[in-house]
């Protein structure tokens, strides 16, 4: 998924804020929790004001990502 996901933040960072957060750490345990995390790979696209829009658990292609992308950045 480091790849795609790399490569995605290429193409959309400068619109699209990209955090990662390490599964190890508990400092992001309510954040984690908070966001429904589960199991590796999980994924979760935002809105500007926190709002869930999308949750991926498990891989997901980069043409789901972007179809999501696009769609959230529509005016």
């Amino acid at each position: 998924m480091k790849p795609i996901v790399h490569g995605l933040e290429a193409k959309y960072g400068d619109r699209i804020g990209f955090v990662y957060l390490n599964v190890d750490d508990p400092n992001t345990d309510s954040l984690k929790q908070a966001l429904g995390f589960r199991y590796m790979p999980y994924f979760v696209l935002l809105d500007g004001d926190g709002n869930i829009l999308q949750q991926w658990a498990g891989p997901v292609t980069e043409a789901e990502f972007a179809t999501a992308f696009d769609t959230a950045l529509a005016p």
